[in-house]
């Protein structure tokens, strides 16, 4: 419950800081007039859509089971993150746009010193919030946080991007590199949503768990089986931050059901102990259905 509180929290303050972020931004945008920056800008309104979103799905995601969806509601983060990485296509399309009509129409911008100081303090609350999210949402399996996070690690590069070229503008009188910036930053922030998307597609189509942690599973399995034949047809799933294992474990045909019961009863909470947040199925089969593959344990 502790993870689950702090994890609401997070994604709530992500929602304040991207406004608050975004504010700077667009100040800094309508002091110079620069389209790196009013890019930079658009990007952050992505943030904040991207934190409403996250928290949305956050939220939706600690609803318990229920007869509609008795396996609960863990992969709304997954479509959260689908979504955040659609709106960053969006941005870097939105980007894309300025960056064209800023070729046709170079302009050096104004106050630009003004706009990079502005820039720098907006990127450096990005930066400290971005490793927030990323640290708490690996910590809570949360791919909503960690895609929020990962997106806000972006945009500190792309805005560090802007800001030396924007001093590069200032210092040559190079009218159209202002333009090219933005363009850039929409090549990024491209990159950064297929980057998304890849990950969460990989969520909602029942991906299995690490292979490190596929060997703990075997392992587990092979030494908390005593009295069992074999394990096999192991399968993993992880689905937000639980972790589902199902496999068929086989037993002698005179062993009964009570003996049996007890096996599985060990496995599974010797699996508790090394994998968090874990739903088991144990499917117990007479012996002359094993397999001879697997995990043999005799």
């Amino acid at each position: 419950m502790a993870i689950t509180n702090k994890t609401l929290a997070v994604a709530a303050a992500s929602l304040a800081v991207g406004l608050i972020v975004l504010g700077i931004k667009f100040f800094a945008w309508r002091l110079t007039g620069s389209i790196a920056l009013y890019s930079d800008a658009l990007e952050s309104i992505v943030n904040v859509v991207t934190a409403l979103v996250a928290l949305v799905a956050v939220r939706f995601a600690q609803r318990p089971a229920d007869a509609a969806l008795p396996y609960g509601y863990h992969k709304a983060e997954y479509f959260s993150a689908v979504v955040v990485g659609v709106m960053i296509i969006i941005a870097a399309i939105l980007v894309g746009r300025e960056a064209y009509l800023g070729f046709l129409a170079p302009s050096l911008p104004e106050a630009p010193m003004e706009g990079i100081a502005l820039s720098l303090v907006a990127t450096l609350i990005n930066l400290a919030w971005a490793r927030v999210l990323i640290r708490q949402g690996q910590k809570a399996r949360s791919p909503a946080l960690e895609a929020d996070g990962k997106h806000l690690m972006t945009d500190v590069v792309s805005t560090i991007g802007v800001v030396i070229g924007l001093g590069l503008v200032y210092l040559t009188g190079f009218a159209l590199l202002d333009p090219l910036l933005a363009a850039l930053v929409a090549l990024n922030i491209l990159w950064s949503g297929w980057g998304v998307i890849k990950d969460s597609v990989g969520g909602l189509m029942d991906v299995a768990v690490a292979k490190d942690t596929q060997a703990t599973i075997r392992e587990v399995i092979a030494r908390n089986a005593d009295g069992a034949i074999e394990a096999h047809d192991i399968r993993t799933r992880q689905a937000g931050k639980l972790t589902f294992i199902d496999f068929h474990l086989v037993v002698p045909g005179a062993m009964s059901v009570d003996e049996a019961h007890g096996i599985c009863d060990c496995i599974e909470a010797k699996l508790r102990e090394a994998v968090k947040d874990v739903q088991i199925t144990i499917h117990v089969e007479p012996e002359n259905k094993a397999k001879h593959s697997g995990i043999v344990v005799v």
